[in-house]
């Protein structure tokens, strides 16, 4: 071959890196951004839910981008849509053993 060539043989490893990072990383991050998205959306009241922060609630309202918790009887807070992290299973609040664990520590 003479020196100007082009090989595609040598690109091979790089367009394998490249295929890699969309499959493995990539790819699960915008399935996980989809499914949060259809979760925030899909909010009704009475749904039981857990915040960014730790604070599990139940829905009692719900607003373009507030979403109102009652987190004891007659206490409500008001937080943002996006710091509801999880759909909790229906009855988990009345059952405080159906929790699921947290998750590891990194220090502890």
């Amino acid at each position: 071959m003479s020196e100007g060539s082009f090989n595609i043989a040598e690109y091979w490893p790089f367009i394998l890196m490249l295929a890699m990072l969309y499959f493995l990383i990539i790819r699960p991050q915008q399935k996980r951004q989809k499914e949060q998205m259809q979760m925030h959306a899909g909010l009704s009241v009475g749904d039981e839910v857990a915040t960014s922060s730790g604070i599990l609630g139940r829905v009692s309202a719900v607003a373009d981008n507030i979403v109102t918790l009652e987190i004891a009887p007659e206490i409500n807070i008001k937080v943002q849509r996006a710091a509801i992290t999880t759909l909790l299973p229906k009855g988990t609040l009345d059952n405080p053993e159906s929790l699921p664990p947290p998750p590891p520590s990194c220090c502890a």
